[in-house]
């Protein structure tokens, strides 16, 4: 866990590197349109190396105002419709005091002992234990809990989990990890593009062969199968450097806003109980990983860990218990389920002497 000053350096990080994310996606978006176009030269033309690549290059420099305005529209759909598209994916609806006053007064009195202004409530209907912050600005900042948080939870437990999203908004975790999720999708939908991008140089061999007629000085020949492999490395170079963004979100920002919830609450219990209640009980059915990455729990285990984005639940204790203080009470088990209710049949041969 970070000393205090490691917040307002966490802060100044964190804007530092959305503006670093927005330059890696048009960097990778223009390195997918120059493997697409060299993919779909090389598949379609037949020519030297150099000439395929050469071709490409030009071909992604007519391209790039195009590429360029399409990305800037995807971001701004993005930053206006995000919570739009979560809430969709989720089912979270905004709840008001008179419908929950017990988790809008715990929110209120967390923002008004910090100053800051209250986020959009949400409430999603699911049995799982689990809450997240999204939003890019003040008007936008919205935190969501689960029937299930609500209903397993202590009322010093839920504060806790409220504290910790708080955190991450005033940390602008929030908002970099919504500008990752906007990469992510842009990333996706251009390797798609151009996964398809026969629809740009035709769907059979016609335009080789009309290329091949028309524009024959100097290309060569023999070079489509490199090309194509150097097409292939490309892309997977785009890939990688997307995972390599993904890693850019530090797992330390969990560490820092559980901090930070305990420095709200004064209660490094609270906190600690209720990771041991979301402890394997936080998954979202149908939630999208790019949503999960946001919720106070992500669970992985196995080979699947190597790329979480989230600490795990012990480690997270551990640091609370030796920055923070407080006891561990130890893994809780889910409670039971209730016995399910006797037949008719079954009543009735209770009922007869």
């Amino acid at each position: 866990m970070q000393q205090a000053f490691g917040l307002y350096t966490h802060i100044q990080a964190n804007r530092r590197r959305s503006i670093f994310l927005i330059g890696a996606l048009f960097f990778l978006v223009y390195l997918l349109v120059f493997a697409g176009a060299l993919l779909g030269d090389a598949l379609f033309d037949d020519a030297s190396v150099s000439w395929l690549i050469a071709r490409a290059w030009d071909r992604t420099i007519s391209a790039l105002p195009m590429a360029t305005v399409l990305t800037l529209v995807w971001i701004a759909i993005a930053y206006k419709y995000h919570q739009r598209m979560i809430d969709a994916l989720t089912g979270g609806h905004p709840v008001t005091r008179a419908e929950n006053p017990r988790l809008y007064n715990l929110l209120e009195n967390l923002c008004i002992s910090r100053g800051m202004p209250m986020p959009s409530l949400k409430v999603m209907s699911s049995p799982a234990l689990n809450a997240f912050a999204t939003g890019l600005n003040e008007r936008q900042y919205s935190i969501t809990v689960t029937t299930g948080l609500l209903e397993n939870l202590n009322d010093a437990e839920v504060e806790a989990v409220l504290a910790h999203e708080l955190t991450h908004i005033r940390n602008g975790d929030v908002r970099m990890m919504i500008v990752a999720v906007v990469i992510a999708g842009v990333i996706s939908f251009i390797a798609e593009i151009v996964f398809r991008g026969r629809l740009w140089w035709g769907q059979d061999g016609s335009n080789r062969s009309q290329r091949s007629t028309s524009d024959t000085s100097g290309k060569g020949s023999g070079g489509g199968g490199i090309a194509i492999m150097f097409a292939v490395l490309v892309i997977a170079l785009a890939w990688g450097l997307s995972i390599v963004i993904r890693y850019a979100l530090s797992r330390s920002r969990e560490y820092l806003a559980d901090a930070g919830s305990v420095e709200l609450t004064k209660n490094p219990d609270a906190m600690i109980s209720a990771l041991r209640k979301i402890e394997n009980r936080g998954e979202l059915p149908g939630a999208t990983s790019a949503v999960m990455e946001l919720c106070v729990d992500n669970p992985h285990s196995g080979f699947a860990d190597l790329f979480a984005t989230h600490p795990s639940v012990d480690a997270r204790i551990k640091a609370l218990i030796t920055f923070a203080g407080g006891i561990d009470p130890g893994p809780i088990s889910p409670p039971e389920p209730p016995p399910p209710e006797p037949s008719q049949h079954e009543r009735s041969d209770v009922a007869q002497p």
